[in-house]
């Protein structure tokens, strides 16, 4: 174990202040700073920020005192210096959101359940391929007893899951095994402080997932991962299967074509994901507006007067206020495809913005994986993503 404090010679709010880090792991370091009492609002991004008359009793608690120049140069060897665009913190709308690096071969990605059970042999085979990728999965946690056959577990168990996920220095990546419902529930549970102390990692999922990268874009600014889940992903074609891994494993989306039906040119960071549950978000603190952004949507078993009603809410909310541009994705078993292309058209049209539709992102065989809050880019009827 080691900690490490330099003396106390930095100046603010009329006192002077030392910094307590490690060059072990950001784990060492809060249990450390637990043990001492110290709050964790004084933690910024790679330290704790502690005042002078402290100083002693640090010490003698067994943190190590060094220079100023010796902590960040340690904490540099050990890359764990972090600078301010790298912490995870809110980001206004319309602005890019922090990348997560792509996985590597040995990377550990955590399956998580934050809302509805899925079958175990299609996660089984999910995990399996990642596995042939070099990856490490680590299974996601058994299901627990549920107040409702639509949940996987209780609220309490499910946010839990997910943030110990999110918060183990070793997993690289949350992929969720499986949507449906329930993602709603747990976000008030989060401890989004907590959360925010941890290195940036990748989430995936979509569906009813969209609650969650409204919310971790909303609060942690972080990029996300819009793509098949544990359950889906040995199912899709191989389209979708080359793309997911490009995604993970190079950093790279793939472009995702579609019709123009309104023409145009627009770019700006993704946002967005199923329609109805983008709607059910409006109102709560736990939302990214599609503001200087690229709006991407889409939906399953939903008929189009209530396609029709999502649209309207949102737009009600100022939700599209100031888009950029559309992409409709698939919206499978909706009824008649045309007369929903046509029902969203007529409620998105008159916006004003390129408009995009047909595109293969969703519940059908061919669902690519695209990167929330990655700049992207509309023009001749593609989707790209020019970084």
């Amino acid at each position: 174990m080691t900690v490490l404090i330099d003396p106390p010679n930095a100046a603010g709010h009329g006192r002077l202040w030392s910094h307590l880090a490690s060059d072990t792991s950001y784990d060492e370091l809060h249990a450390f700073a637990r043990g001492l009492g110290v709050p964790e609002r004084g933690f910024d991004r790679d330290h704790y920020d502690v005042p002078a008359e402290w100083y002693d009793r640090v010490v003698a608690a067994g943190a190590l005192p060094v220079s100023s120049r010796e902590l960040i140069s340690r904490l540099r060897h050990a890359g764990l210096r972090r600078r301010k665009s790298e912490a995870l913190r809110p980001r206004r709308p319309g602005r890019s959101l922090l990348r997560p690096r792509a996985l590597r071969r040995g990377d550990v990605v955590a399956l998580v359940a934050p809302a509805g059970p899925a079958d175990g042999e299609r996660v089984e085979a999910g995990a399996a391929l990642l596995a042939s990728w070099g990856l490490e999965v680590r299974p996601a946690a058994e299901p627990g007893t549920a107040p409702y056959p639509w949940l996987v577990d209780h609220d309490e168990a499910r946010a839990e899951a997910l943030a110990d996920a999110w918060r183990d220095p070793e997993v690289a990546a949350v992929w969720c095994v499986r949507g449906g419902f329930g993602a709603h529930r747990i976000l008030d549970l989060l401890d989004w402080d907590a959360l925010a102390l941890a290195a940036p990692k990748t989430l995936i999922g979509f569906s009813d997932v969209t609650a969650l990268h409204q919310a971790f874009a909303s609060r942690l600014g972080v990029a996300t991962v819009h793509g098949p889940m544990a359950a889906s992903l040995a199912d899709r074609d191989v389209a979708t299967r080359e793309a997911f891994r490009a995604l993970l494993m190079d950093g790279e989306a793939v472009d995702v074509r579609g019709h123009t039906v309104v023409d145009g040119e627009a770019t700006g960071p993704l946002v967005g994901g199923n329609l109805t549950v983008l709607a059910t978000s409006s109102g709560t603190p736990l939302t990214h507006p599609a503001a200087g952004s690229i709006a991407v949507l889409e939906d399953v078993g939903e008929e189009p007067y209530r396609l029709d009603r999502s649209v309207t809410q949102l737009l009600r909310a100022g939700w599209f206020d100031e888009v950029r541009g559309i992409v409709l994705g698939q919206f499978t078993d909706c009824r008649d495809p045309a007369a929903v292309r046509a029902l969203l058209a007529d409620r998105l049209g008159g916006l004003g913005v390129p408009l995009l539709a047909d595109a293969a992102v969703g519940h059908e065989d061919t669902n690519l994986a695209v990167p929330l809050g990655v700049r992207s880019r509309i023009a001749d009827g593609v989707l790209s993503f020019p970084g």
